[in-house]
């Protein structure tokens, strides 16, 4: 007879370390797996997709180009969709630009938000698939939409970039101010990133059959890697101060009054500036033709009144060219309700509402009368009428009659802007506070008795700001409405700031993103280290998966190599056999005629659906 049979009862089980098997035994999770292929290339079935194979190129040169152009279209999506959304500040500007080449009022501005938010949100998904089917060892396929998609996304990140640099260039240097508070957090997130994409990269770096790929791919990681340690070396934002540094907020101007709660240029706008706090109020002068000077900041009346209905005929007429007569004529405040430039009129009362529809064009002289009952600064644009106009020469010396004869504001709550005629200005009236709309030498500054300067919040500089302070020379910024750049002002240490937004900057108790050197110091060196640490594990994690380690097996010691090998169980580590009672009979035989061949590796006895443990 032969030898004798192997029963069951002889299998050594479960002698294989459970965990072992978890960590080195590759799953592939078809449900995972099949979602991840459906959605990225339509491969939902499992003979359409494959898998990459030591040594080979995770796809085809053509997917290759893909992912390349799927990684730039990222990049390029996410520095559009960073800088649309820190331009925030301006929204305001760029919705009446198009309402003047336009004619019409549309919120382009949350409209282009919302669109490249939609197209990154879509191009990131579209990567975190990539990344997770290479993490799975999955040849990469892109379907042809998705390729039309990025191609589509790419365009519009391209065209939206170049068209807004041409026309708003000034931007950008908002966009180089908004770092100066966000870098160390946005350092935090590029160096948690590029944690997360260690687990492909070294997955891949070890499954490389070729030295040159290999020292290219680790090579690039660790050169980026690298780079995002030490941005922070060359970071600097002036809201990284010592504890007591930090200097007073910055006071208010109400820009227009308060264009976001009502009408601009307004006696309610300014009423309401005044309630919510505002230390000052800032307003656009024009003479009218029969030489009353009144609040508009438009050349013409088409934006902010209802001079189509009233003058159809002299819709684009200048503002200028009407007589004060005509100006009282006309409805200052419907246009806010109809077309809510901020999104803030459902928050309005009936009272409130019906107040609106009764504002008209205010005068100067009004205006000077309202700041002085209130203690208010005040600071101006003087608009000089067109050709034609009997006050062309003479609307200097008119702004000053009615400042001193026809208000009874002082001199001194005046911050006198206009450039034109300054030294005579100067000696008619000494008492009000000269200033400046750009910046010159101290001596210069000096010289011209500037006390003060109104600067574009894109020249923000804290060194400048020092400077000028030094000689008594305050600056103040415009226009601020969002509550990071105004904790920057308030940083960089600015005296003063035009807003929009009084009712939301009045209630920041302290500036956003404040902290020590102590303090980001501690943040940088933990984020750096942690995930220094973090990415050795991964590395380490899939060396030992690839290459397999020394392991114990019952009292004798086994070592396994190549990147298979993990595959290969010894014929007493067997974790267990299904086994159905109802076929015992007739399946006992079967194993019973087959004697176990020690050297045979048992991890191929497999169990079918219906119980039968077969020996392959």
């Amino acid at each position: 007879m032969g030898p004798a049979p192997v029963s069951l009862s002889r299998l050594k089980l479960g002698k294989l370390k459970v965990v072992r098997r978890q960590l080195l035994q590759r799953y592939e999770h078809q449900p995972f797996v099949s979602c991840l292929a459906g959605l990225y290339g339509c491969q939902w079935r499992r003979y359409q997709r494959a898998r990459a194979q030591p040594g080979e190129c995770c796809c085809s040169r053509l997917e290759c180009g893909s992912f390349g152009a799927l990684i730039v279209t990222f990049f390029l999506t996410l520095v559009f969709l960073y800088f649309w959304s820190e331009a925030q500040n301006d929204y305001d500007d760029f919705d009446w630009f198009n309402f003047g080449n336009l004619g019409f009022w549309f919120p382009w501005s949350v409209v282009l938000l919302v669109v490249s938010a939609a197209l990154f949100t879509y191009i990131a998904i579209l990567l975190l698939l990539a990344v997770c089917l290479l993490s799975e060892g999955q040849r990469l396929y892109l379907h042809w939409s998705h390729k039309i998609g990025i191609l589509v996304t790419l365009v519009f990140s391209i065209s939206a970039t170049t068209v807004l640099s041409d026309l708003w260039s000034r931007q950008w240097r908002t966009l180089l101010l908004s770092l100066q508070v966000t870098a160390p957090f946005l350092h935090v997130g590029g160096v948690s990133v590029m944690t997360l994409l260690s687990w492909p990269v070294a997955l891949h770096f070890f499954r490389m059959s070729k030295r040159v790929r290999q020292v290219a791919i680790l090579g690039l990681y660790l050169a980026v890697l690298l780079a995002l340690y030490l941005v922070p070396l060359g970071m600097y934002s002036p809201c990284i101060k010592e504890e007591g540094a930090l200097g007073p907020a910055p006071t208010l101007i109400g820009h227009r009054g308060a264009p976001m709660l009502a009408p601009e240029n307004t006696q309610l706008s300014f009423e309401k500036a005044v309630e919510a706090g505002g230390h000052g109020l800032e307003t656009d002068v024009t003479i009218s033709y029969d030489g009353v000077p009144f609040l508009m900041h438009d050349r013409t009346l088409r934006r902010t009144t209802n001079v189509r209905e009233v003058f159809p005929n002299r819709t684009d007429m200048l503002a200028a060219m009407f007589t004060w007569a005509e100006l009282e004529m006309l409805d200052a405040g419907s246009w806010f309700l109809h077309r809510d430039p901020f999104g803030t009129t459902s928050s309005l009362s009936p009272e409130e509402r019906d107040q609106m529809q009764n504002q008209t064009v205010p005068s100067l002289k009004d205006f000077l009368n309202l700041a002085a009952q209130h203690q208010s600064l005040v600071i101006f644009d003087l608009h000089r009428p067109p050709r034609g106009h009997p006050y062309r020469d003479t609307w200097i010396t008119r702004t000053l009659e009615v400042l001193h004869n026809e208000s009874f504001i002082n001199s001194s709550q005046v911050l006198w802007l206009p450039w034109e005629q300054r030294a005579l200005v100067r000696e008619m009236d000494p008492a009000l506070q000269q200033t400046s709309g750009s910046t010159a030498s101290i001596e210069e500054l000096q010289e011209q008795h500037i006390v003060r300067l109104n600067l574009h919040y894109s020249a923000m500089a804290q060194e400048q700001i020092s400077k000028y302070a030094s000689v008594n020379i305050s600056t103040n910024l415009y226009v601020i409405s969002q509550p990071w750049l105004y904790s920057l002002a308030w940083c960089a240490g600015v005296h003063s700031v035009t807003t929009n937004a009084m009712h939301i900057l009045k209630n920041m108790q302290r500036p956003l993103f404040l902290m020590t050197p102590e303090e980001y110091s501690l943040m940088w060196i933990l984020t750096d280290a942690v995930s220094a640490v973090l990415i050795i594990l991964v590395f380490a994690f899939h060396w030992w998966r690839e290459r397999g380690l020394p392991f114990w097996s019952g009292s004798r010691q086994v070592h396994e190599n190549g990147p298979y090998s993990k595959f290969r169980t010894d014929h007493c580590e067997v974790i267990g056999i299904r086994w159905n009672p109802i076929l015992s009979e007739r399946t006992a035989p079967v194993l019973a005629s087959r004697p176990l061949d020690p050297a045979l590796s048992l991890h191929a006895i497999s169990t079918p659906m219906h119980g039968y443990p077969v020996l392959v």
